[in-house]
């Protein structure tokens, strides 16, 4: 594994700063996808603090700075839990897609079934907005129902008015998860009311936390709206972060008997967005006490630097039966990561990708990631793609990269079965 022993003195702001990591980093890249799983496996746990870390009473955890996605601490992030309520956020992105897609207006209005009326609705006595039997509700309505009342009868609302049945909606649910990267969770109904195949990790709610943020501003102002009132009862915003911390607007709450008590929770500081989510405290006060103090801590120990700026040479991927035996790699956004401000984290970095490429390479094609880490865990992970043409090599070239690739395809099965 390729490692960058002092990443962390190179963060300066200079220029000779800025060519130190790119040299550094075009030194190697690495092809066995075996060995990175290997890697990525072996995080387990959160920086201790001696390290510079922090320690929750939370079972699962994870803090992100949302406009990189930078990861500032995490605690069994990727266990399989109950997300309860909090994966009402995948029904909302689910809307806020076809929203934005033009399938689904505000103004389009759903019936109230006999179904999401007595099992989301008054009868229910869960959280519900009191839709009423057999009327019709328009969308910008629902969305406040399913936001700041967190109504499940909203959420059945929109599972049967927009896929003709819940369980078709849940479908639709986790290929929409999949499309947006989520890899592992799954969804059997639109409201997180118990169900054992309702599972989700804090790391992919975090994800799709983020991903609202920064595809739907518009949508995310409606989590943080005080109250809202529906036939003529008036609620309070359920999530009760945005009380007890005034830079939080957002997000929600989530509670089962398997999933014990939840919150993803969001907040705006100086122009820098945390995203937390915290899953599996015994005691509905700890989630809120337990988020506010993991956001309290990012804001106060983290600044956001940058490694690259966008379509900065990051590294070189190596390349089979070109004119040229390797191709330069870039990406499209600045790649940022969140450091420590006393200056006490210890990076590493890593070209990740499966190769090699096969030429003839236009510019642009996607070609793994930058993974960069703090410790042992993934601080950020960031796209990266061809900048120039490749050509087709030459007879001679193809067959000695034939035979190169043999003996280094052989050494990389050997290497990933130790």
């Amino acid at each position: 594994m390729f490692c960058l022993r002092n990443l962390s003195e190179t963060l300066q702001r200079s220029a000779f700063a800025r060519r130190a990591i790119c040299a550094a980093l075009l030194l190697t890249v690495a092809v066995s996808i075996g060995a990175v799983h290997a890697a990525n496996n072996s995080v387990q746990g959160a920086p201790k603090k001696e390290e510079g870390g922090y320690d929750t009473d939370a079972p699962t955890a994870i803090l992100i700075e949302a406009s990189s996605g930078s990861i500032l601490f995490e605690k069994n992030a990727d266990q399989l839990t109950a997300p309860s309520s909090m994966q009402k956020l995948m029904t909302l992105e689910v809307v806020f897609d076809a929203l934005l897609k033009g399938n689904l207006k505000f103004s389009d209005d759903f019936k109230v079934s006999q179904n999401a009326w007595r099992r989301g609705g008054a009868p229910s006595g869960g959280p519900t907005m009191f839709a009423g039997l057999n009327t019709r509700i328009i969308v910008d309505d629902l969305l406040r129902g399913a936001i700041v009342s967190n109504g499940n009868d909203a959420c059945m609302i929109f599972a049967e008015g927009m896929s003709g049945s819940e369980q078709a909606f849940a479908d639709r649910m986790t290929k929409r998860a999949r499309e947006l990267g989520l890899t592992q969770s799954t969804f059997a109904n639109s409201t997180g009311l118990p169900d054992p195949n309702n599972k989700m990790s804090v790391r992919e709610i975090a994800k799709l936390a983020r991903h609202i943020v920064l595809t739907y501003p518009e949508q995310y102002r409606i989590f943080n709206e005080r109250e809202f009132t529906w036939s003529k009862i008036k609620q309070q915003n359920r999530n009760p972060l945005p009380t007890v911390m005034a830079s939080a607007d957002g997000m929600s709450l989530g509670a089962t008997k398997e999933g014990g008590y939840g919150m993803v929770g969001s907040a705006l500081q100086n122009g820098q967005r945390l995203i937390v989510v915290v899953n599996g405290v015994d005691d509905p006060d700890d989630r809120v006490t337990e988020a506010k103090k993991l956001l309290e801590w990012g804001f106060r120990n983290f600044e956001t630097r940058t490694l690259f700026a966008a379509n900065q040479l990051v590294g070189y991927a190596r390349v089979f039966g070109g004119d040229s035996r390797s191709v330069t790699l870039t990406s499209l956004d600045p790649i940022k990561v969140m450091v420590q401000r006393n200056g006490t984290d210890k990076l590493r970095a890593q070209i990740v990708y499966n190769g090699p490429l096969q030429a003839p390479i236009e510019p642009g094609k996607p070609v793994g990631v930058l993974k960069v880490w703090r410790g042992t865990n993934v601080a950020v992970e960031a796209p990266l793609q061809t900048s120039q043409s490749i050509g087709v090599g030459s007879t001679t070239r193809r067959a000695f990269d034939g035979v190169s690739e043999l003996f280094g395809g052989l050494f990389r099965a050997g290497a990933a079965k130790l």
